[in-house]
């Protein structure tokens, strides 16, 4: 029974008096935050005196999870500090529309085996717009995701085409609207996409749900209509849908695997589908619904969505591009600037992203690198136009699933169901340093940063400036954030650090 009472003691001590995060150390560096029906850290509310005072936060790799901090401008001696960004509010670029996770089958399935009050922590601590970190948006599969435990779609039988026999399926029910619906009701700001893995596999040119197959000509229509449905039957169900794919991952058609389902798209039968079928289709229908193209790696922004766009009535019907993250290391940011020089009137929205893929280790607990990479990811896709940054999984198992396809990854939060707890990892707290604080309606404003201190700069509607900052050193770093219209604001930095300042135009 000892090792019972180790594992409450923190959270008797914390309950009481105070809303910090209750460590767990799973090696060098590698900590989480723990929660449990009972208690969840949450961050507090910004706290800014007068004119002339900020308030900040800061997480690290020694330890620090959003820890608030206040102080006043102009409280410090230039001279000692090495690094100056410059801040000018005039400059102004893209509206900021949020950031959010997927409401998967594997999420659901691992969140619903924690105890009911567990649960409701879990979306809280994502979605509450002042305990939690203010998820904006959720993202969710249309059918089966290579993170379900089965391929499926909504009509599985053969040649339906009037699609008679369109149903939900069981896991939409267990795992996706019941949770989707908490989310919502914790904030009603919430907005939701879908995006389809693979039609039905009769639609397809190799007749089954996964692996390899485009979309048989003939079906074009059908598939149009089945979106629509999946749109009447989650708009039954209490959840609109703010936008909706032409369809994950379409070009992982051409890779030699089997295992995941997918739509194959090339860019001129898109356009075709979206311009004939899919655009008028959803035009005729009762949904204000977004079109949302490629929803695929950014190494193919460039060549994809031009050759889509080719069809101006398919570009007319597209609201904006989805990218996703997995190539970025070969892939410079410059193709996002290039994608909105280009398309100027298309947002862009990345839409997934998750560590552990491919790796040896899906699942690290505490990897502060795994939350620096989504740091630095954020701060990368928001100063090149990106209206926002899209997690995958809410929640997985400790090893990463479940998962029918053993496509095993990472997520911001890990649950144990076996002592009815789950685990905030760093990568949770990246996201929750831009989440938590800019809010829908934000404009990214012009900030420097340098070799050692990456940065990005908002104001929001409520004319606060928010700035987050990256010291990726193993060393502290002394800066001075130096807006051009109230002053100064001097730092010092910890080793491997997190921050986020908020002070008032």
């Amino acid at each position: 029974m000892w090792w019972k009472v180790l594992l409450l003691t923190p959270f008797l001590i914390a309950i009481g008096s105070t809303t910090e995060c209750v460590p767990r150390s799973f090696g060098t560096d590698k900590i989480v935050c723990v929660c449990n029906a009972t208690y969840c850290d949450s961050i507090e509310e910004p706290k800014i005196q007068t004119t002339g005072s900020f308030y900040s936060y800061v997480s690290s790799k020694a330890g620090l999870r959003m820890k608030p901090k206040e102080g006043q401008f102009g409280s410090c001696h230039q001279t000692l500090f090495t690094d100056t960004l410059t801040i000018d509010t005039t400059k102004k670029y893209q509206t900021i529309y949020g950031f959010g996770g997927a409401f998967t089958d594997s999420a659901g399935i691992n969140i619903k085996k924690l105890s009911e009050a567990a649960q409701d922590q879990i979306i809280r601590t994502y979605y509450h717009p002042t305990e939690g970190s203010k998820y904006l948006f959720g993202r969710l599969g249309i059918g089966g995701t290579d993170f379900s435990i089965r391929s499926y779609s909504y009509d599985d039988r053969p040649n339906d085409k009037s699609l008679e026999h369109f149903a939900l399926a069981p896991e939409d029910y267990k795992y996706k609207i019941p949770f989707m619906k908490k989310a919502l009701e914790l904030n009603p700001e919430t907005k939701f996409f879908a995006a389809t893995w693979t039609t039905p596999s009769w639609m397809k040119t190799k007749n089954k749900t996964n692996g390899y197959g485009f979309l048989k000509e003939e079906y074009y229509q059908s598939y149009a209509d089945y979106l629509v449905k999946f749109l009447d039957a989650y708009k039954e169900n209490g959840l609109k849908m703010w936008a909706i794919s032409t369809g994950n991952e379409p070009l992982f058609e051409y890779l030699p695997s089997d295992a995941i389902g997918i739509l194959g798209w090339t860019p001129k039968g898109v356009g075709t589908w979206v311009a004939n079928n899919l655009g008028p289709t959803l035009a005729a229908s009762q949904h204000d619904t977004k079109i949302l193209t490629l929803d695929d790696n950014r190494k193919d922004l460039s060549w994809f969505v031009p050759q889509m766009f080719e069809n101006e009535k398919a570009k007319d019907y597209v609201s904006g591009v989805a990218v996703h993250w997995y190539s970025d290391h070969i892939t410079p940011p410059s193709v996002l600037d290039l994608a909105h020089n280009s398309f100027p009137d298309k947002f862009i929205l990345m839409t997934e992203a998750c560590e552990g893929n491919g790796s040896p280790q899906n699942v690290i607990l505490g990897s502060w690198e795994r939350g620096q990479k989504y740091m630095l990811s954020i701060i990368e896709y928001l100063n090149n136009w990106a209206i926002g940054w899209v997690d995958w999984n809410l929640a997985l198992d400790k090893n990463g699933g479940p998962n029918f396809v053993n496509n095993y990854v990472d997520s911001p939060i890990i649950v144990n169901p076996e002592t009815d707890e789950f685990y905030k990892q760093p990568m949770y707290y990246a996201i929750a340093h831009f989440s938590r604080f800019i809010d829908r309606g934000s404009v990214r404003i012009s900030i420097t940063d340098t070799t050692t201190v990456k940065s990005a700069a908002f104001v929001t509607p409520s004319n606060e400036v928010v700035v987050v900052l990256h010291n990726g050193n193993p060393e502290s770093k002394n800066v001075v954030l130096k807006d051009l219209k109230k002053g100064t604001i001097c730092l010092e930095l910890p080793a491997n650090s997190m921050h986020t300042v908020i002070y008032g135009l």
